[in-house]
């Protein structure tokens, strides 16, 4: 007798108990992001492992939904219903990270702020402000290039060289002030302080007066990083010595809760 529809969707569970198919459709659209946002079938047939005939199937499916879209030169790209889920992913991570960055304030005394490297900008989902009078202010949403900021140091440091190269032959390196790195040589070696250290510094490179300590959020789902930020006369080198520890921490244990949210 033919087999019955349980036993046909028991086939089509994953070893870990999941359902086959949506585990390898998600895994073709990180694939996707992961180079770049467009991709051939073959790229993803080499990459995935998978037959031509269940890409093909899975993409076509994706595409029905919006979240991939066919490019006139059959290549496929990211689609803009993922814009959305993106957007609501983000401020929902804004949330969970707020009593992180009211901890780093508390221990500081120091504005904190999360962001997250987007395409080839940085993105501010996440504050929570000082309690002295002065202070810094971010608008959260608001978008900068990562090359002048503390928390785009941390972020594109834990990219390879070229790629690096690559985003800043896009965006460009404007300079925010006169101690804005302006060359690609220049903020490569500011990457490399970052991967010594351990965390990156802003010294008056997107605003005048102003100094921020930043730390990528280690193993989160999309690259974020923790800083804070506060009048140079404050955030000195011995108050960075202080302060670093904090962010650490403060980013590790950020990273368990995320870990322990996805599981």
């Amino acid at each position: 007798m033919p087999p019955s529809s349980a036993s046909s969707t028991d086939s089509a569970k994953s070893a870990g108990g999941g359902v086959q198919s949506l585990e390898r459709a998600f895994d073709l659209l990180e694939r996707m992001a992961d180079a770049g946002g467009e991709v051939g079938l073959s790229e993803l047939a080499a990459g995935s492992g998978l037959p031509l005939p269940t890409i093909h199937r899975l993409m076509r499916t994706l595409v029905a939904c919006g979240y991939v879209r066919q490019q006139a030169n059959r290549r496929y790209a990211l689609g803009p219903r993922l814009i959305r889920l993106g957007e609501s992913a983000s401020r929902l991570l804004g949330t969970w990270a707020r009593p992180y960055l009211a901890r780093l304030v508390e221990e500081t005394g120091e504005t904190a702020n999360m962001a997250l490297l987007d395409g080839d900008e940085v993105v501010y989902v996440a504050q929570v402000p000082s309690k002295h009078s002065m202070r810094m202010f971010t608008e959260v949403g608001r978008r900068v290039l990562p090359h002048s900021t503390g928390v785009g140091k941390a972020l594109l440091a834990g990219l390879p060289d070229d790629e690096v190269r690559a985003l800043l032959s896009r965006t460009g390196m404007p300079a925010a002030t006169e101690k804005t790195i302006t060359t690609p040589d220049g903020f490569l070696a500011a990457l490399a302080d970052v991967r010594r250290l351990g965390y990156a510094i802003d010294d008056n490179e997107q605003e005048v007066g102003v100094r921020c300590l930043a730390v990528s959020v280690p193993g989160s789902p999309t690259a974020a990083a923790l800083s804070i930020s506060g009048p140079a006369g404050r955030v000195t080198e011995s108050a960075t010595e202080k302060i670093v520890p904090v962010l650490q921490q403060v980013a590790t244990e950020l990273s368990r809760s995320l870990a322990s949210a996805g599981s």
